[in-house]
């Protein structure tokens, strides 16, 4: 038992993953876009890794996929559309700019404007005035008190 605790752990340790399951390649310019596919979509298992840098079997799995809809002759469009209705639309490593998701596209740059026109608006509405001194206040009227303090300094200065 131990024994193959030891040598699942060091198959795992390894980084194994199986191989392609038996796709051939394509032409060079179809693997090429077949690669470039692939770095669109996010790996389910790493889930910030592309199934083309991957080494998950799923993503494996996910990238002959890609090679076989390639070779069929789908476009890219049909292609992602083809996962996002398997995987919904989180497995694009890149979000489209339609839809609520332009809400996070534009949201940031509105919020700039924004403050920049709050900014604007408020340096405009407040004017910068020169320093003013403060009032001054006249001496308050000499007290007993003030006989009794100027007799102990005396005293102190002996």
């Amino acid at each position: 038992m131990t024994t193959l605790s030891l040598v699942l752990s060091l198959v795992l340790t390894q980084g194994y993953a199986p191989q392609r399951q038996g796709l051939d390649p394509l032409e060079a310019e179809k693997e090429a876009r077949v690669m470039r596919l692939g770095k669109q979509l996010r790996c389910a298992v790493c889930q910030g890794v592309s199934i083309a840098d991957s080494p998950a079997s799923m993503a494996r799995a996910q990238l002959d996929k890609v090679r076989e809809l390639v070779a069929e002759g789908k476009s890219d469009d049909e292609i992602y559309t083809y996962f996002i209705e398997r995987y919904g639309e989180w497995v694009l490593l890149e979000p489209t700019k339609g839809g609520l998701n332009a809400v996070l596209w534009v949201g940031p740059l509105a919020l700039l404007g924004l403050g920049l026109l709050v900014i604007v608006l408020q340096s405009k509405r407040t004017p910068v005035s020169p320093a003013v001194p403060a009032p001054v206040e006249p001496a308050p009227a000499p007290t007993a008190d003030d006989a009794l303090l100027a007799q102990v300094r005396a005293d102190l200065e002996k």
